[in-house]
């Protein structure tokens, strides 16, 4: 659930920053998650090459699905 909503922000976003993923996930997720539990979904889509980290900027995230 929580990566399908990642996925979902990412996909209409395309690139968009850690903080502005992170606040979108808050007011998206309906249910009280830990910021460290996000991490780990976001670095597990990165390792699915779903997201990939701009190489210029490590802070950005860039949708590659």
């Amino acid at each position: 659930q929580i990566d399908a909503a990642i996925v979902r922000i990412m996909k209409t976003r395309k690139v968009l920053s850690h903080t502005l993923l992170i606040t979108e996930l808050f007011q998206q997720l309906k249910f009280p998650i830990k910021p460290a539990d996000l991490k780990k979904r976001i670095e597990s889509l990165i390792d699915r090459e779903y997201l990939e980290r701009d190489k210029s900027n490590p802070q950005i995230y860039n949708y590659l699905a």
